[in-house]
């Protein structure tokens, strides 16, 4: 059973601050004050779960900006943290593509800094068709050959991955 919130913390910031914890609230799909309180007191897994919710009910362009978020969550992690962050498997229904894409990112993650990925991982079956991070035919043959072999062996092929940037 959760403890009852009884008490109150007013602080107090520009708008532009208010507005910056706003977005941030929305692309991690929660309210202000869940956000706030999941940086104040971290409980690891909260980003992580919280992330994967908003990709499930996230259009294409808000999807890229949410990878990019879980992207630096992940890459900003020590093990034990990282182990911790991703021990839960998401519970929302995501599609085939991206339940691969969230695996290979924490098994990149987890293989970064040595840690062992969680066995969910495991569970997701790869895709049946290859999917390329571009339309552009002539940068295929270089994406099946630098893809990260969490994404390769997953059926996706991208340039990059946890802590790069592109």
């Amino acid at each position: 059973m959760r403890d009852a919130k009884t008490q109150q913390l007013q602080i107090r910031l520009t708008a532009a601050e208010k507005a910056a914890i706003q977005r941030a609230a929305a692309r991690a799909g929660m309210d202000m004050s869940a956000w706030v309180l999941a940086r104040l007191l971290p409980q690891r897994s909260r980003p992580f779960l919280a992330l994967s919710q908003a990709l499930a009910g996230a259009g294409a362009d808000e999807r890229r900006y949410l990878l990019a978020e879980l992207n630096d969550f992940l890459s900003g992690l020590a093990p034990r943290e990282l182990v911790d962050a991703v021990a839960e498997r998401p519970t929302q229904a995501l599609d085939a593509y991206l339940a691969n894409y969230l695996a290979a990112m924490v098994e990149t993650a987890a293989h970064r800094v040595g840690a062992e990925p969680p066995a969910w991982t495991a569970e997701i079956a790869p895709l049946d068709e290859p999917v390329f991070g571009t339309p552009l035919r002539g940068l295929r043959l270089h994406l099946l050959l630098n893809a990260p072999p969490p994404f390769r062996r997953r059926n996706i092929f991208v340039d990059s991955s946890i802590g790069d940037r592109v």
